[in-house]
């Protein structure tokens, strides 16, 4: 993760956020008078709260890592998708 000042933001915002997009890159927006922020993509922050979501269930955590259990044991089937 890079840490800019806020004044550098200002200054390149254009390319700041080329950077974020194109290279997956989270930024730390350092501000003198208050908390910090993070830049990222749309598509990162979508997949961080996907990920969130999944996590924190417990249930659905267990039955994925149960099914990537199994997978990796050979304990599956292939079937054909039926196309209506």
């Amino acid at each position: 993760m890079i840490a800019i000042t806020s004044s550098q933001v200002r200054s390149h915002f254009k390319e700041i956020c080329d950077k974020v997009v194109e290279d997956v890159e989270a930024i730390i927006v350092t501000r003198s008078r208050g908390e910090n922020i993070v830049m990222m993509s749309e598509a990162e922050y979508n997949n961080m709260m996907e990920n969130f979501r999944v996590f924190s269930n417990p249930e659905r955590y267990q039955k994925i890592k149960d099914g990537i259990d199994q997978y990796e044991q050979g304990k599956y089937s292939e079937r054909e998708l039926i196309d209506d």
